[in-house]
């Protein structure tokens, strides 16, 4: 239901049952599907996709032209997937012709003051705790933490399950499975505590350790470690995971760890 103090166009299409508060803006072009809450004073912009069930908290800014003196005013798009809440005042800018679309994923959470600059994916059930910022090009993927007032470096990369300390300046790119830290950013360890939670296996997790160490404490150059885990390390999603992420790193790793 929207609200007679709120600006709406007439071209956006919303689901009749989506709650929309006072003193929202939504413009043309914009899809709302069913299910979602829109707080007040919200700004939903030209090209915004919003599937079921998501929570949009006041102030947020959705799907704004990107900060990027290259945009020359082509159409794309923000896509925010179902169940995700969005707290009060983030900004998300929508994509450029690089790839068209930012997209944000399933159960994530996108706490206060965070901002998604253009071009940006984030997976799902990804938690990105207040004040974050992203610059462009950012991956981030599936069920990443990234800690308080985190600043992250255009075209880097985060992987899956990774945990990021608040604070960080991310400068290169964060291998799956592990803890970032320190400054400049440091593996510290695998995210033992958030696998477990997640419901990897005891077993799956030491895996994970033992390739680490090969990566990180091994002394041995990135490309020789690579060649041992192929070597050594029976095929399975973790190992290839890991391989496959450092093989298409674009920024390089992070350091590894040092007392």
């Amino acid at each position: 239901m929207s609200n007679l103090l709120s600006d709406i166009s007439k071209q956006a299409k919303i689901a009749k049952n989506v709650q929309i508060d006072s003193f929202v803006t939504i413009q043309k072009n914009v899809v709302i599907e069913e299910g979602c809450w829109i707080g007040s004073n919200v700004t939903i912009m030209e090209g915004a996709r919003i599937a079921k069930n998501c929570k949009i908290f006041p102030g947020a800014v959705i799907s704004a032209i990107p900060q990027d003196l290259k945009f020359g005013g082509e159409d794309s798009l923000v896509e925010i997937g179902e169940n995700t809440v969005i707290r009060e005042c983030v900004t998300i800018n929508r994509g450029t012709n690089y790839s068209g679309t930012t997209k944000i994923g399933k159960n994530c959470l996108i706490m206060a003051y965070v901002h998604i600059a253009h071009d940006c994916n984030i997976g799902d059930n990804v938690i990105l705790v207040n004040s974050v910022q992203l610059g462009g090009h950012i991956t981030i993927g599936d069920s990443a933490i990234i800690g308080g007032l985190s600043a992250i470096h255009q075209f880097v990369n985060v992987g899956k399950y990774c945990m990021v300390s608040g604070g960080s300046l991310v400068r290169k790119d964060v291998p799956p499975f592990t803890k970032a830290a320190r400054e400049p950013l440091s593996f510290v360890g695998i995210n033992s505590i958030g696998l477990r939670r997640k419901g990897f296996e005891h077993k799956k997790i030491i895996e994970i350790q033992d390739i680490y160490r090969i990566l990180y404490q091994s002394k041995l150059n990135t490309s020789q470690a690579l060649n041992k885990l192929e070597l050594e390390f029976p095929v399975s999603d973790e190992r290839d995971e890991i391989i496959n992420f450092i093989n298409q790193s674009g920024r390089g790793l992070m350091k590894g760890y040092k007392q």
